[in-house]
């Protein structure tokens, strides 16, 4: 009995151990399938580097500034008698804005002007008798200092009618005018802004280590996104003489031509410099550098070998530098050559090796200078 038993547990051992030498082989079997498979390839599109000329500028972010502005404010105090303008509207130098009332200074004036000519007659009166010596020299002199504080005093008076006038201290645009009818001004209160547009002034800031760069007289393009297709050339007018030292970088000022109005102070603008000659690089669009912290890179497409000795078209991912951007497109001043097939989009999906299936029915877009399209 024992020696049956023995034999059905040696026969039981041979037979699982045969089965599991069996399901060891097809395990290994389909491994070696799993290994030589390749992943169905990505759909890209792709794009023939080619060298091109790139012009040598700097891009920065500025702000509109008006040549003049200012908020107009009452210099003396008085009630609004008359508003002369309109907000939002264009004014010339010397247009009046805003009247005060003046009632008590032209009932002084009047005074004034009969006190001064009384004072020019006894003027005249005593030069008509100091020549004939019937007036003491002193006498005179009283009279005619008499005389002069009489002008003087009318003269005071129009000062300050003239005062309570409120100009335009030079042609520009309006604001929201900020008094009303009636209300009562003292020395100091706001009345309307005006801002002088046309031309403006462009303030941005560049590096310290650009600043050698930014020189009087180098043209500079300016674009507003919400504007469109509208582009706004100036030169630079001015660089400041200190770096900030928050952010080291050196403010530097363009003044350009704005006789439509569309810049107004305060503006969000894309600002552009022209530094010179262009250098021959290797642009692509945007779309076809994949971003990441430890270096930016790009895929190659090219002939490979799978494990099996097949050839197929893959990707090789190369590091590259990149320069400035233009529109769509991006410059790359090292790690590739002209004639590489680059992939222009679907990077994200990519890895070192990976197969591709090339398909440039639709392109992404590669233009220096995009157009705004309309919502």
């Amino acid at each position: 009995m024992v020696k049956r038993m023995i034999l059905m547990v040696v026969v039981m051992t041979i037979v699982i151990a045969g089965l599991g030498f069996v399901k060891f082989r097809q395990f290994q079997a389909m491994a070696g399938e799993f290994a030589a498979m390749q992943p169905p390839p990505d759909a890209v599109t792709t794009i023939v580097a080619s060298r091109e000329e790139w012009p040598a500028t700097l891009n920065a972010i500025g702000t509109v500034a008006a040549v003049q502005g200012v908020t107009v404010s009452a210099d003396l105090p008085g009630l609004v008698d008359r508003i002369a303008f309109d907000s939002g509207k264009t004014v010339q130098k010397g247009d009046i804005l805003v009247q005060l009332n003046t009632r008590q200074e032209q009932a002084q004036l009047a005074g004034a002007e009969s006190q001064l000519q009384l004072a020019r007659v006894n003027f005249e009166r005593m030069q008509g008798l100091v020549k004939q010596d019937a007036v003491s020299r002193a006498e005179y002199d009283a009279a005619a200092a008499e005389h002069q504080q009489a002008e003087a005093r009318l003269g005071e008076i129009r000062a300050t009618i003239e005062r309570k006038t409120i100009r335009a201290p030079f042609s520009g645009l309006l604001g929201i005018r900020q008094v009303n009818l009636g209300q009562y001004l003292t020395g100091g209160d706001p009345v309307v802004p005006l801002q002088s547009v046309n031309p403006v002034y462009v303030n941005f800031g560049v590096p310290q280590q650009e600043a050698s760069q930014m020189r009087p007289g180098r043209t500079v393009r300016i674009t507003v996104g919400e504007l469109g297709d509208n582009e706004f050339t100036g030169r630079v007018s001015a660089v400041d003489s200190v770096v900030d030292q928050t952010t080291r970088n050196v403010q530097v000022q363009a003044t350009l031509a704005n006789p439509a109005g569309k810049l107004r102070p305060g503006m969000f603008v894309q600002a552009q410099v022209m530094l010179g000659a262009g250098s021959q690089v290797v642009a692509l669009p945007a779309s076809a550098v994949n971003y990441a912290p430890y270096g930016d890179s790009v895929f190659v497409v090219s002939d490979m070998k799978n494990p099996k000795g097949q050839t197929y078209r893959g990707v090789r991912q190369q590091v590259v530098k990149l320069g400035p951007a233009r529109g769509d497109q991006i410059a790359v001043l090292s790690g590739i050559n002209a004639g590489e097939e680059i992939v222009s989009s679907g990077v994200f999906k990519l890895r070192n090796g990976a197969p591709v299936q090339v398909n440039n029915t639709v392109q992404p877009g590669n233009d220096k200078a995009p157009k705004t399209e309309d919502k």
